[in-house]
């Protein structure tokens, strides 16, 4: 039996939802030969009793080529198409909604949930000029969750890896802000402890 498979060669061919589905069941199971299995089932498109009839160098090859997309650096892309549409991710931070910060706080560490973090994240673009754009109105996470289950996963990974040098930057300047009011304390100490003694 000749069997023809296609074999991502960039992340941006994987959808989230193959994603999860992997994790999902990576989070469960130990044996390595079974997740290569599942790998190259859910990565590849396959049903799992065509991958038992692959040769096992070939199961090898295409899992660690498969792996090797993993263990690149993920670069930020703030803007995509998906279904004929082009979806941009939160142009300003800082004027997100209370409503986009709960669901986005609830969902982003989940990968379970990922694809509603995600619609939180990018909305369709209503306007563009050059670099610049404005996105859709929030309406709720599920507005698009399940549009962004097949979102690129380089698009994913490159918005967790923002969420990561961010959060990175926060800890420094808080760090930062505690170690300078620290020495004001000190000073303030100092000098209520003189005043008293």
């Amino acid at each position: 039996m000749k069997l023809e498979i296609t074999i991502p060669t960039k992340l941006s061919e994987i959808k989230l939802s193959q994603y999860q589905a992997f994790l999902k069941i990576a989070k469960d199971n130990e044996d390595s030969e079974f997740l290569h299995q599942k790998m190259v089932q859910i990565f590849c498109g396959i049903d799992l009793k065509d991958v038992a009839s692959i040769k096992r160098k070939d199961v090898n090859e295409i899992t660690n080529n498969l792996g090797a997309l993993f263990n690149t650096n993920h670069k930020f892309i703030p803007r995509f198409k998906l279904g004929g549409a082009e979806f941009g991710f939160i142009p300003n931070l800082d004027d997100m909604t209370q409503g986009e910060y709960v669901d986005l706080d609830t969902y982003i560490t989940d990968w379970d949930e990922m694809h509603k973090a995600m619609a939180v994240l990018f909305r369709p673009i209503t306007n563009k000029m050059g670099d610049r754009y404005t996105i859709e109105e929030y309406k709720g996470s599920l507005t698009y969750a399940d549009v962004m289950k097949h979102a690129p996963l380089d698009v994913v990974l490159g918005a967790m890896v923002f969420f990561y040098h961010l959060g990175n930057e926060l800890l420094k300047s808080t760090l930062t802000y505690l170690e300078e009011n620290k020495k004001i304390m000190d000073i303030v100490n100092k000098h209520n402890s003189e005043n008293a003694g």
